[in-house]
């Protein structure tokens, strides 16, 4: 291992030094160009210019994960992959990470350097470099991640604020195969090998529509949100921020193959309720869309339009109204997504 590290050992064996070291290691030092300073100084430091976009997420063992299911590279690109995630809904471009990490003094070394191997996995993919952090002791693992990143124009930033009567409700890509994945494990169901390797990589590493992003911007589309909680939960955040409102038509979702085949009446829930797909809603006048589906490689559907009012309905291809009890995840109910 280039690390010069024995991997086979404890953090608490490490020391926090030597673990900050070998994360260092593991990441690379970062320099020239715009980063002027990386991993291993009180802070980081960089050259900015234009416009500065941020966000920031945690994860937490037992709440949003569950290291008996997931593996610890697996986790690392999830928790890279909801932060880039946010910047897709904003139509930037993710360029710096930091990660704090909280671990028990018990964890393997390797398994921190498999975490962070399952960032740097994802985060090159978009030429994002990891610059710095903090590493503490705690209970259970947590890792907050804050990604900063840029906007090319402040007209061409995606807004949850900006859905407006008339426009259209269209969608990235397809849905429920990231809650369906979770289902499949918690109930331990037997599916077909395809399958189940298909809806476990749904949920623990999804793709960010970083460059899906960045087209809807480029193409005078004004609202956005990824879907992280649920595609009928995060609708109704964009509405509630907009001021309007939303008629869906469950005919018109598309839900994952996978789903479909392997779920049956089950995917519809699933798919508006379901969360951590990490697609794009976005709403727009039909002429746009056109372009927009013109442009992107991913499939785009229209399912719904925004009118006046502040209710979000979902309609049945009769017209009939669907009832839900649950609109997606609540970070504060009592409950776990793991």
């Amino acid at each position: 291992m280039e690390s010069g590290y024995n991997l086979d050992m404890k953090v608490s064996k490490l020391g926090e030094f030597g673990l900050i070291e070998l994360i260092a290691k593991t990441v690379g030092r970062t320099g020239g160009d715009t980063v002027i300073i990386g991993i291993g100084d009180d802070a980081a430091c960089w050259r900015a210019e234009g416009l500065q976009l941020a966000t920031t997420d945690t994860l937490i063992e037992d709440i949003h994960f569950d290291l008996k299911n997931i593996t610890w590279r697996e986790l690392g690109w999830k928790s890279m992959a909801v932060n880039l995630s946010d910047i897709a809904a904003m139509g930037g471009r993710p360029l710096y990470a930091l990660v704090s990490l909280g671990i028990p003094i018990d964890t393997e070394a390797e398994s921190v350097v498999d975490l962070y191997k399952g960032m740097i996995e994802l985060a090159k993919k978009f030429e994002v470099r990891i610059i710095g952090g903090d590493t503490v002791a705690a209970p259970v693992t947590a890792i907050t991640l804050t990604i900063i990143g840029e906007a090319e124009d402040e007209d061409k930033i995606l807004k949850r604020s900006a859905a407006k009567p008339g426009d259209l409700v269209a969608v990235t890509g397809n849905f429920g195969a990231s809650a369906a994945g979770l289902a499949m494990m918690q109930r331990r169901l037997s599916l077909d090998k395809k399958t189940e390797t298909t809806l476990r990589e749904a949920h623990f590493k999804p793709s960010p529509r970083i460059n899906e992003g960045q087209i809807l911007a480029k193409n005078a589309v004004k609202a956005a949100i990824d879907v992280s909680d649920g595609l009928l939960g995060d609708l109704e955040k964009m509405c509630l921020a907009s001021g309007v409102g939303a008629k869906l038509y469950s005919d018109r979702i598309p839900i994952h193959p996978a789903v479909l085949k392997s779920f049956g009446n089950e995917a519809i829930r699933l798919a508006l309720t379901g969360g951590e797909d990490y697609e794009l809603i976005f709403t727009a006048p039909q002429k746009i869309i056109n372009i927009i589906k013109r442009d992107l490689t991913c499939p785009v559907a229209v399912i719904g339009e925004i009118f006046k009012g502040k209710s979000v309905t979902v309609l049945d291809e009769d017209g009939n109204e669907f009832s839900w009890s649950s609109a997606g995840w609540d970070h504060f109910a009592k409950r776990k997504r793991a």
